[in-house]
């Protein structure tokens, strides 16, 4: 049977580690050889630490899965949707391959990040390395919670995870990355009850509003429905906040069985409705890298590992 990498759907964890290398070298049979290291390295850190939940996604840049496995290409696979409207911005970033680490101990997590770049460092430049964190009780640095609508349960794989359509890739996922900064001077500027009708639900309480109660400029509407509000677009989103005492923001990863969710939610944020009402919470925030990546099943890596 086809396995999913853990990480596709596993919970939540305390802490995060993410890494985007570039390939800088051919030796791609070693690359190939070392993604199935990598996920015996998940599974020895999470029966090591087990108390530390720890999980783990490995995926393969849109442009280089070409190079690391030529002639077997994801049906869906393209790169990611550079988007730009007026001052909001989707843009594109180097990134060859991806790991995220997650636990709920940040010492695990660092470790097992190390290892991964003493691994790969023959092969790779580290060009992104972002830590990600709860806050507070799983709320973003905006004092929202964002993923209260994140599929439960079996239906994690439903969302997240390639079936039978792309057989060959079954138990893979499309995955997508951006790093978003926020400009917490003027977000903490507005009155709460303006923060409300941005992001389309209460702060204390998150609770969302009625849909036709919610503004069509809305995050919550925005992110979650097609830009003619007839379609919703779902996701398994992995969002953590990061920051230090000088810049603040949220590292968004999500997880699908099909790039097109996360190509019609770029959409809607930054192009809007027909009116022109986008996402305004892209006022406060804005995307500084952008990647399209695709997680294979476990099967899938350690079969091409062992075959070339």
């Amino acid at each position: 049977m086809t396995q999913a990498q853990k990480g596709i759907c596993a919970e939540p964890n305390l802490h995060s580690l993410y890494l985007i290398f570039n390939v800088v070298d051919d030796e791609d049979e070693a690359i190939r050889t070392k993604l199935a290291y990598i996920l015996e390295l998940f599974t020895h850190f999470d029966d090591e630490y087990y108390e530390a939940m720890v999980s783990g996604i490995i995926a393969i840049g849109a442009h280089y899965w070409h190079e690391l496995y030529p002639g077997l290409i994801p049906q869906e696979l393209a790169p990611f949707p550079d988007m730009h409207c007026e001052d909001r911005n989707a843009p594109v970033s180097p990134g060859d391959l991806f790991v995220q680490i997650r636990a709920d101990r940040l010492d695990v997590c660092h470790a097992l990040g190390v290892e991964i770049c003493q691994l790969l460092k023959p092969h790779v430049d580290l060009v992104e390395e972002v830590r990600g964190f709860r806050y507070l009780d799983g709320r973003e640095l905006t004092g929202f919670m964002e993923s209260v609508s994140n599929p439960k349960g079996m239906q994690k794989f439903a969302i997240a995870v390639v079936g039978d359509k792309d057989p060959d890739f079954a138990g893979g996922s499309y995955v997508h990355v951006q790093r978003y900064q926020i400009n917490m001077q003027s977000w903490q500027l507005l009155h709460e009850s303006s923060q409300e009708d941005i992001m389309g639900c209460s702060k204390s309480a998150n609770v969302p509003f009625d849909t036709d109660e919610m503004a069509d400029y809305s995050h919550a509407k925005r992110s979650h429905h097609s830009a003619d509000n007839l379609e919703k677009i779902e996701l398994l989103r992995h969002s953590m906040p990061f920051g230090d005492m000088s810049v603040q923001g949220s590292m968004f990863v999500s997880c699908a069985s099909s790039p097109q969710p996360f190509k019609k939610m770029l959409r809607s944020m930054i192009f809007g409705t027909e009116q022109g009402l986008y996402d305004r919470l892209l006022d406060y925030m804005n995307a500084q890298t952008g990647g399209a990546f695709f997680a294979p099943s476990v099967n899938f890596i350690k079969q091409h590992a062992k075959n070339q």
